[in-house]
């Protein structure tokens, strides 16, 4: 299926890495014209020639002036932005979540100027710069549905708020914002998890992997280049249906039922 990208302009959050790359690559290789964004300027270079990216740009998003400028530089390049897909967060599932006595405003306000406030800050500032059709895909997480990880789910759940509150004041401009919940997603940084985890528990790393992969349907850990081609379904013009949901990219929750 043609999914109608080619010469569509995208700017991808958190591109250097992880999801992120995944999405850049994926929507790269359907022809559309694509910036990654991201802090770090090495890992931006060398990503950008792996995926097939237009342009890079230093940005943290955790910065309201550094969005400003960002946007700025993109709309530079690109003229208009058709596609933001905003993936610029520290992945959850690294460390053992804190328990509420071990919860501060440090371990709290970085995750949710990021993660909230960094995709609010990119979508206003590009949103003015989309044409009708435009489309935005925020990628939150599976934490919105479940306890575990207090901080974790805060977030999610916050994402998924702005996300149908942007839907509904942005409609009339015909731009569509959605939201994606991955699950447990096999990165770069999956190694390194599952040495921690192991090692927490006292087990296999090949323990560490089969009990993390029992968390969803499929048995396994899903890969990123899987939820990126959810991602750019969802970043599609085929994708006109869908404006303002959640859509769960984990390999199905065993037991829940969402409506």
């Amino acid at each position: 299926m043609d999914l109608e990208l080619s010469g569509r302009r995208a700017v991808v959050t958190g591109g250097s890495r992880g999801i992120g790359r995944a999405v850049a690559r994926q929507l790269a290789a359907e022809g559309a014209r694509v910036i990654i964004v991201a802090r770090d300027p090495d890992a931006l270079a060398a990503s950008a020639a792996e995926v097939g990216a237009e342009a890079w740009i230093q940005c943290d998003t955790a910065k309201d002036e550094d969005v400003r400028a960002m946007a700025i530089q993109a709309v530079h390049k690109l003229g208009e932005i058709d596609i933001l897909v905003n993936c610029a967060a520290s992945p959850g599932g690294q460390s053992t979540p804190p328990k509420l006595a071990q919860i501060t405003d440090e371990n709290v306000w970085p995750d949710f100027n990021v993660k909230v406030m960094g995709y609010l800050r990119c979508i206003r500032e590009l949103s003015v710069h989309m044409p009708a059709g435009g489309r935005i895909v925020n990628v939150s997480g599976l934490a919105a549905r479940s306890t575990g990880a207090t901080v974790g789910s805060m977030r999610n759940v916050a994402v998924a708020a702005m996300t149908k509150n942007l839907a509904d004041e942005l409609a009339p401009r015909q731009i569509a914002v959605v939201c994606v919940h991955p699950g447990l997603v096999r990165t770069e940084k999956t190694p390194a998890v599952l040495r921690w985890r192991a090692q927490s528990l006292g087990i296999t790393e090949e323990e560490a992997e089969s009990r993390m992969a029992r968390a969803n349907l499929t048995g396994r850990i899903i890969g990123a280049d899987e939820v990126a081609t959810v991602i750019a379904f969802l970043a599609s013009p085929r994708a006109r249906a869908i404006n303002g949901d959640a859509i769960a990219a984990g390999g199905g929750a065993p037991g829940a039922i969402h409506y």
